[in-house]
């Protein structure tokens, strides 16, 4: 009996604790309140969607942002395109001797040195300076100092800057024609000193005139014709001009055009021949030289274009009298007389630096 009544106890001791367990799982826990404005913006809440219906966003979302980075590549490339298009020519170059970086300043410095007084000769110095010296005898010493640079191997810049030199003194001074041979001789050997590495020496000049000069007459005439120039001697040239003209007419080629540039080394050499080449700044003659040799080398194409003419500054009306007066000479209309070019570029193997 006493067994039987501590059961009963037990029993429902147990069912009164399992009731209270059971009341207190059942009751909803306390919530805090919590301002709108205090919400955690990245609550773990677990929504059930349609896999469907949240699919749809998805693509929609991603499409958008694939059309958004193909318009940003698309901006970017015609931005980079724009860019490089306003980029020099030449500061493209991976060449270290263009000097890409500085090359539009050099450019622009070289166009201020041309239109220099100091550095121009008088474009009718022969009709208003000279008294014994005609274009005729001009034209020839030129001729004969084609010959001479390439007897002793010299660079094409030591010619151009040898003829400046020479129409420049006969600018200010009055020569007489036996002493025309001597200024050419005199002028080359400032001029190989300027330019060449190893220049020929005085002896070398004197040997070719036949030592029709001594050695004190030329070198006496050197100091006359550095007094004159008043130590200017780096003037740019045609040829100065006529590299980056070319690199800039080749833009449309598929690939280097030997022809044309050799063809405008050559129109540009003839040049020099011509007194009535004097009066075009140097630019002006480079930049005929390759409208003609790209007439005619590619007839059927217009000869200038919108890069040549930002990059010379010239349009074809500008440049018309010099191109024609290249025509004439490339067609031994002018100059015929005068073959040291001529027989120079005749050659299997021209050198030309």
């Amino acid at each position: 009996m006493a067994d039987q009544e501590n059961f009963v106890r037990v029993t429902r001791a147990a069912a009164k604790k399992r009731a209270a367990s059971g009341s207190a799982l059942e009751q909803p826990a306390k919530k805090k309140r919590v301002v709108l404005g205090e919400l955690p913006t990245n609550t773990n809440v677990v929504v059930s969607v349609n896999p469907s219906l949240k699919a749809e966003p998805r693509k929609a979302k991603a499409k958008a942002k694939k059309a958004l980075l193909t318009e940003k590549t698309k901006a970017k490339a015609k931005t980079k395109a724009t860019e490089y298009a306003d980029i020099d020519i030449d500061a493209r170059s991976d060449d270290p001797q263009i000097c890409g970086a500085y090359v539009t300043d050099i450019y622009q410095y070289l166009h201020s040195m041309e239109v220099d007084p100091k550095r121009r000769p008088l474009p009718d110095y022969v009709e208003k300076v000279q008294k014994d010296v005609s274009a005729n005898m001009r034209g020839v010493l030129v001729d004969w100092l084609v010959e001479v640079a390439e007897e002793y191997k010299l660079v094409s810049d030591t010619l151009y800057l040898t003829i400046s030199y020479i129409d420049r003194f006969l600018s200010l001074n009055v020569l007489n024609r036996q002493k025309l041979q001597l200024l050419g001789v005199s002028s080359m050997l400032i001029a190989s000193k300027y330019e060449e590495i190893s220049p020929p020496n005085v002896e070398d000049f004197c040997y070719i005139t036949d030592n029709t000069y001594t050695k004190d007459e030329v070198v006496k005439m050197e100091a006359d014709i550095l007094k004159s120039l008043k130590f200017e001697l780096g003037s740019p040239t045609v040829k100065t001009f006529l590299r980056r003209f070319t690199r800039v007419a080749q833009e449309d080629y598929n690939a280097s055009n030997l022809q044309l540039e050799f063809l405008g080394y050559y129109l540009a050499e003839l040049s020099l021949l011509d007194y009535a080449c004097v009066k075009f700044l140097p630019s002006l003659v480079a930049a005929s030289v390759i409208f003609l040799a790209r007439f005619i080398t590619q007839p059927s194409k217009h000869p200038w274009t919108a890069s040549l003419q930002q990059y010379s500054g010239y349009k074809p009306s500008e440049i018309e009298g010099c191109v024609l007066i290249l025509h004439d000479l490339y067609l031994s209309r002018r100059g015929g007389n005068l073959q040291a070019v001529r027989e120079k570029y005749k050659q299997h193997k021209v050198v030309y630096w």
